[in-house]
């Protein structure tokens, strides 16, 4: 089992920076994939950033030059730096974790609002 717990989350005006962190426990060694996905109200949950074990990382279009995904995935903790935060960034952010079978996990989620 893994556990990640997310911190870092708040209200900011727009054009402002917000950094997240998560930091994952338990069953650490197995992680491959660490990333971070947000859920807006009414929305489905989308894909924001990923890093690999590798380094590599992708980002959805809409983040793309002002959020940066960071970390060691070997030791289980990633951030997400965010810049120039938008309206429509408001959402719930959670951590995730897949490991080398395939498993997924997740935080409880933090909660961005940016105000106009």
């Amino acid at each position: 089992q893994v556990q990640l717990v997310e911190s870092g989350g708040g209200l900011v005006q727009a054009g402002g920076s917000l950094r997240l962190s998560c930091a994952a426990s338990g069953s650490r060694f197995s992680i491959n994939v660490m990333g971070w996905y947000r859920q807006a109200p009414g929305k489905q949950r989308e894909l924001v950033a990923v890093i690999r074990r590798g380094g590599s990382t992708n980002y959805v279009d809409s983040v793309k030059g002002r959020f940066t995904i960071s970390g060691d995935v070997a030791k289980s903790a990633v951030y997400l730096q965010m810049n120039s935060l938008k309206p429509e960034d408001t959402a719930v952010y959670y951590c995730s974790a897949k490991n080398i079978l395939g498993l997924d996990y997740w935080g409880q989620g933090t909660q961005v609002t940016v105000s106009s």
